[in-house]
């Protein structure tokens, strides 16, 4: 009878981790994939009240944004212990890059290295459900709508809500403004995690400012797309469609120590003073540490 394997301690007196699991062979990816396509066909997935396909989140959206994350952006996360394993909580960060990809960017670095695997549920502008195919996709990977009553749903069952306040004054402001945050709005976000009663995590990234530096906005095209603004930027539209690929900065998402409402009560919404002392101390908790994660990275590529 074969003796069994014994595992040496570590010096502390505990097992050491069991070595990562082999990655799965040809032939169970593609047997995934065809399980994945004949969910589809047959429509034996779920959606939640707000279009959030999960099935189609872990197939296709999250699996297509990996590489960016992992290889083009090398996405560093820091203090994502201060994210709670469960429950609700609000996330609230700052926004840049031309085009939202902090937002996509966020949602990968929650899902992929919280030790929950947490789901981030982004409040979008309504300009992201007016296009058909963007919108729909934005639904479909658990985007809602900007509003306070679907942000305080949400909460209330125990999701992670995203919010970026500056909006399209922080994404599309200028290179020249890079890492100064704009204005954060009249404060919903702070009203509805009052309500509420979860924590306010804020959270900064740096890396999305660079992706499309934005050195000019021709807004008579923009007003002819219905865009808030139409950038051009060192490669768009000089070089066409290969403008259109963003350039690979080096990136940080950090989560810092949330920030409790529970004490306050639901009627502290209702007061503007509460509403914005804590609007003002979110954005510079987020503004400090964008001062610092910038003295951390070596180089906008490294």
């Amino acid at each position: 009878m074969p003796e069994a394997r014994v595992i040496p301690l570590r010096p502390d007196g505990e097992q050491p981790p069991p070595p990562p699991a082999a990655p799965p062979g040809w032939d169970e990816q593609l047997a995934g994939v065809l399980d994945f396509l004949a969910r589809r066909v047959t429509g034996d997935y779920d959606t939640d009240e707000f279009g959030f396909d999960p099935d189609l989140t872990d197939h296709l959206l999250l699996p297509a944004l990996r590489p960016w994350f992992q290889r083009w952006f090398r996405v560093e996360t820091q203090g994502l212990e201060n994210v709670p394993d469960v429950g609700g909580a609000l996330v609230v960060a700052n926004h840049s890059g031309t085009v939202p990809v902090d937002a996509l960017m966020t949602t990968v670095a929650l899902h992929d290295d919280h030790p929950a695997a947490r789901r981030l549920r982004l409040l979008g502008a309504d300009l992201v459900f007016q296009y058909p195919f963007i919108g729909a996709l934005a639904r479909k990977l658990g985007v809602t709508l900007a509003c306070n009553e679907d942000a305080e749903r949400l909460l209330s069952a125990g999701e992670l809500v995203g919010v970026f306040p500056e909006g399209f004054k922080g994404v599309g402001k200028p290179f020249s403004e890079r890492y100064t945050l704009q204005r954060f709005g009249r404060g919903g976000f702070v009203s509805a995690a009052l309500r509420t009663g979860v924590p306010i995590v804020p959270c900064a990234i740096v890396g999305a400012e660079e992706i499309y530096p934005m050195i000019g906005n021709a807004r008579t095209a923009a007003r002819l797309l219905g865009l808030p603004y139409f950038p051009i930027t060192p490669t768009f539209p000089l070089l066409g469609p290969l403008g259109a690929v963003p350039l690979p900065s080096k990136w940080f998402i950090a989560f810092g120590e949330p920030i409790e409402t529970a004490s306050y009560g639901p009627a502290a919404a209702d007061d503007p003073m509460v509403v914005f002392n804590l609007t003002d101390q979110v954005r510079e908790t987020i503004q400090h540490s964008l001062y610092r994660l910038l003295l951390q990275r070596r180089s906008v590529f490294s």
